[in-house]
């Protein structure tokens, strides 16, 4: 192997022109000059791909004896090791983050989602540039670099198309591709998509066959072979992050069809089934012991028996949304094989990005986001069984109950969100790399991390941690390499000490030792007493006997647990833990969470053709009166279309033209939809339209009156009952002139939404009465100039 010319520390590695003699003339025989060589990687760095899923609990997987069939896994895992003590952070973006730095949570910035940040440096959701990504380094070195699906590492007030990107896959994160979409979550079959920073439409409708986790696939396979076509002594690293299988849980019905009426027995019956197939695997050791059911979760026997067929087809679902899943992840490896390269590349397969869900609430959810507007209660056991056989649909939003969550992290406790207890942090996860593992099949139990992967692929291709990233000096690395385990099943681990950290739920991991204290249940979104962080009752384990935290041995050794709670808060100073926070619906406010906004004051001014804007790129107008008003001309023969629309068909709002009349759609969780069209025509011409909103106050959620106006001249009214007082959609946006995704009012579908005539500016104003129901041109320069 010849040495490595580059002093790699410091990136971008500098230019170091050799010197030698320079001829006057190139036809000189004396010119000579050496080879331009491009940049590589050490020799012998192997491809590396880390395929993430989301939401999957320990025990879902059959890979690591889940009822949820996953073959690839299966596959992966008799050609590599499992690892059955590797854990993550509680929550999908500060699982992200650390995984593509090598850095704790909070170290960089994230201790919570980016939709909760605030202004403390460990929940600002702001990386620090002292802590450069994985794919950033590896770039650097000459590797291929590409990232397909999630990102939810972008603070929500960089967002909007207009950015700014650093903290985009292909702006800051090190990647030379991306395709997939930003935020935490997307509707499977009418996504939000982004190719590279370029805001983009699916290629095909679910009727013509489109599903997301397929075409993220599809694109990281062509990659891949174009790749390998194009540079084949390059190689490559590939993130593939799937939104799979994060609720909505959609899937179509033929893979829900193939577990109907395995799930009738209930959590129960199915957590002690699937304990008994992990202790055969050998995935759990033969001494462990399966936790017990807090009384938080209800017992199956407890559900009304009516509505356990819902439940049962919610699992049914979900277990076919998996398997899809991790079918389209064999796709990508059969590529890898084809090319004759899988024998060369670690492939981690991490089976979740924390534990299950446990956000669908007792009874699950039809629409997930009632639950996280505090309206659950709209969605009846009768609502619900009149929505069951549209579970996994394009006409669903739909997610699983709290008992499955709890049954999917087998044999552990507790859910996503609870970092205090492995059923929240610990996932299935698997590594394949025959080149560089010589046992296949094989069984790892040292406590590893997510933070663990970025040394690991590190030391695997030869490449030191940068010292200094664009002139930016570095803070080393916070995990720990993998490879020594790699090489031996019985080598001591190396990472013992870990602490954890999720809105006040919380632990510290040393030596075999866990001390946890569970302080809120996430599923509970408003309206739970919390108490005090030092009312908090603590609870200890012993790793070395006590595989899943079964056996609470704080009252025998109180000594030993006092150490561990002061060595958590050494280590939470360290990290930027503190100030622990533990509000959830506050935090979704930016005044009230202290972080900045795109936008600011009462009114916002649009142009045609401005599209794909979050929620967080829009002046809110939730819990108050407010009104839209746009300046449109209208053809002769009538106008149709979207004039401006927020969210879509799961909750959101539309201001649109039907049959040539003005119209204001209001649409509360897809359950109830409330419309106020006008009464006469929009003349031909140009004209100013508008819609008042009238809060009637008292409180979040309210309803109000709707005026409409042509002109200043009221053309209709009508009633909104109740409104969406947090968030209408994690992956809708706003657009004017026409709506990406999903339409909020079935009027229209959202290909057939585009405005016929043409809009020359819309407002939106919030917070102020307007007695003239027509904005001036002077009013209408003084907003747009308030927006510079």
């Amino acid at each position: 192997m010849r040495p490595d010319r580059h002093a790699r520390t410091m990136l971008p590695i500098p230019d170091r022109p050799a010197p030698g003699l320079t001829t006057y003339d190139a036809k000189d025989p004396a010119t000579s000059y050496p080879p331009i060589e491009p940049l590589l990687p050490p020799e012998g760095a192997p491809n590396v791909v880390v395929i993430l899923l989301d939401d999957v609990g320990f025990g879902a997987s059959s890979a690591f004896g889940g009822p949820c069939s996953t073959p690839t896994a299966e596959r992966l895992a008799g050609g590599g090791l499992r690892l059955n003590r590797f854990h993550t952070t509680a929550l999908c973006a500060p699982t992200r983050q650390a995984l593509l730095t090598g850095r704790n949570h909070h170290s960089v910035g994230m201790g919570s989602i980016t939709e909760t940040a605030t202004s403390a440096p460990g929940n600002s959701s702001l990386r620090p540039n002292t802590k450069a990504p994985l794919a950033l380094t590896l770039r650097l070195n000459g590797y291929s670099t590409a990232q397909f699906g999630k990102c939810h590492e972008v603070p929500v007030w960089q967002t909007s198309p207009m950015g700014p990107f650093d903290a985009w896959p292909t702006g800051g994160g090190g990647f030379e591709k991306f395709y997939g979409f930003i935020g935490g979550e997307n509707n499977q079959w009418d996504p939000a998509l982004y190719d590279g920073t370029t805001p983009i439409e699916p290629p095909a409708t679910a009727e013509e066959g489109y599903h997301l986790t397929e075409d993220l696939v599809d694109h990281a396979c062509s990659w891949v072979n174009q790749q390998k076509a194009l540079m084949p002594d390059r190689p490559f690293f590939v993130y593939l992050a799937l939104g799979a299988t994060h609720a909505p849980h959609h899937v179509a019905p033929e893979w829900i069809e193939k577990y109907r009426g395995r799930f009738d027995e209930g959590w129960d019956a199915l957590r002690e089934r699937t304990f008994a197939r992990q202790r055969e695997l050998g995935v759990v050791p033969a001494e462990a012991g399966l936790t017990a059911r807090h009384d938080e979760i209800p017992a199956w026997s407890e559900m009304p028996e009516d509505l356990k067929p819902v439940l049962a087809r919610e699992m049914e679902t979900y277990a076919g949304f998996l398997e899809h899943s991790d079918t389209q992840v064999g796709r990508l490896i059969d590529t890898l094989e084809d090319l004759e390269i899988l024998e060369d590349t670690i492939v981690y397969y991490i089976i979740g990005d924390n534990g299950a869900s446990a956000e669908g609430t007792v009874n699950g959810a039809f629409n997930e986001m009632a639950n996280f507007n505090g309206m659950a209660a709209l969605e009846t056991p009768e609502f619900m069984r009149s929505k069951m056989e549209e579970f996994g649909s394009p006409t669903s939003y739909n997610h699983y109950s709290v008992g499955w969550a709890w049954a999917m992290d087998t044999p552990l406790q507790w859910t996503k969100q609870v970092a205090s207890h492995w059923g929240g942090t610990r996932n299935g996860t698997i590594v394949h790399w025959p080149h560089g593992i010589a046992e296949a099949g094989g069984l790892r139990s040292q406590f590893t991390h997510v933070i663990d992967i970025a040394p690991t692929i590190l030391e695997a291709a030869g490449i030191p941690e940068p010292t200094s990233v664009n002139g930016v000096q570095q803070s080393p690395m916070e995990g720990t390499s993998m490879l020594y385990a790699f090489e031996d099943a019985d080598a001591p681990e190396r990472h013992d000490l870990q602490y954890f950290e999720m809105f006040g739920n919380r632990g510290i991991y040393h030596r075999g030792w866990s001390a946890v204290t569970k302080h809120r249940t996430p599923w509970v979104m408003t309206g739970a007493t919390v108490p005090p962080f030092d009312d908090d009752l603590w609870e200890l384990y012993d790793g070395a006997t006590d595989f899943s935290q079964a056996h609470d041995l704080a009252a025998e050794r109180p000594d030993l647990l006092a150490r561990l709670q002061r060595l958590w808060l050494i280590e939470a100073t360290k990290y930027n833990v503190l100030p622990m926070d533990d509000r959830t619906g506050e935090r979704l406010e930016p005044t009230l969470a202290g972080r900045p906004t795109l936008v600011h004051g009462a009114s916002q001014l649009f142009y045609p053709g401005m599209g794909r804007l979050s929620e967080n790129s829009v002046v809110s107008m939730k819990n108050r009166s407010f009104s839209l008003t746009a300046e449109i001309e209208a053809p002769g023969s009538g106008v149709h279309g979207v004039i401006i629309a927020q969210g879509g068909r799961f909750g959101g709002w539309s201001l649109f033209a039907r049959d040539g009349r003005l119209a204001f759609a209001y649409n509360v969780l897809g359950i109830h939809l409330y419309t106020t069209a006008s009464d006469t025509p929009i003349p031909s011409g140009t004209h100013q339209v508008r819609m008042e909103f009238a809060y009637d106050g008292g409180g979040l959620g309210k309803g109000g009156d709707v005026t409409l106006y042509h002109d200043g001249t009221a053309v209709g009214t009508g009633r909104i009952e109740f409104t969406q007082p947090l968030v209408f959609s994690a992956d809708e946006t706003t657009d004017i002139g026409y709506e990406s995704g999903t339409p909020v009012s079935p009027d229209y579908t959202a290909r057939e939404s585009a405005f016929t005539g043409r809009i020359h500016w819309v407002q939106l104003d919030t917070g102020a009465d307007d007695n003239d129901h027509f904005i001036s041109p002077e009013e209408r320069l003084r907003v747009a100039m308030a927006r510079q």
